[in-house]
């Protein structure tokens, strides 16, 4: 998909819910919980098997083509910073948003896997960051960032300094002041394409943009990260006839 194609992805979203999955149906990533079966938990995870526009995905054979730019304005600072069970997720402040053929989406929040998710040429990054964000007309638009082991990640060690060790745990980052664009690279040219919320309820119309250029963090990090959530990934789903884009 062109980043200028608009799919509409209707959801409710709410701030402390991991990645928007929906009701209290408990999931994992492993055993009878497991990715191989949310679609069978609730028939609001139908989506999970029924879908056919689904993430992550290997991005691999990228078509090159001029790719609208993304747009960053990440000027608010972090709110909070939550352990649900899953991941590491952190709630933004009003504020931040990014701009991508000429349509706004709104920073919601970013979180964490160990690997990555998405495949670029059949291998996992070391982490990725998921910055999760939202149109007026509802549509989300995530953008990806990938790291890989190298050295310590000044940023990330400002969050990682402020850990919630619980499910359900939550810290205020309110007096920390953590500039969020840090994160991203310098080079923003990424991979597009159409595809779904990789958790449940595995809602599709969601605008994957997956920057190109990878960032750093320690082995310590991913460490610290992996020690608290074992498995935090979906397996690669089926490119069903969809293509991936990339910037010049």
């Amino acid at each position: 998909m062109k980043a200028k194609l608009i799919v509409v992805a209707t959801l409710s979203i709410g701030m402390n819910s991991f990645a928007f999955a929906s009701g209290n149906v408990h999931w994992n990533y492993e055993g009878h919980e497991g990715p191989a079966h949310w679609g069978d938990l609730n028939h609001d995870y139908h989506m999970c098997k029924d879908g056919k526009q689904q993430s992550p995905v290997n991005l691999s054979a990228a078509q090159k083509e001029k790719l609208d730019e993304i747009k960053f304005s990440y000027k608010a600072t972090a709110k909070e910073i939550l352990n649900n069970g899953h991941t590491l997720q952190v709630n933004m402040n009003a504020g931040s948003s990014i701009t991508v053929a000429g349509k706004t989406y709104n920073l919601l929040q970013f979180h964490f896997h160990s690997p990555s998710e998405h495949q670029v040429n059949a291998r996992h990054a070391d982490m990725v960051a998921h910055f999760v964000h939202q149109a007026a007309d509802g549509q989300l638009g995530v953008v990806g960032v990938l790291f890989n082991k190298g050295k310590a990640n000044k940023t990330l060690a400002q969050l990682w300094n402020n850990l919630p060790g619980q499910a359900g745990d939550k810290k205020s980052l309110s007096a920390v002041n953590i500039d969020v664009s840090k994160l991203l690279p310098a080079n923003k040219v990424y991979y597009n394409y159409s595809g779904s919320l990789t958790t449940p309820p595995c809602s599709e119309g969601v605008n994957w943009m997956v920057l190109q250029a990878q960032g750093a963090v320690s082995a310590e990090q991913v460490n610290v990260f992996t020690s608290l959530f074992a498995k935090t990934i979906r397996p690669v789903q089926p490119l069903n006839g969809r293509e991936i884009k990339a910037s010049k």
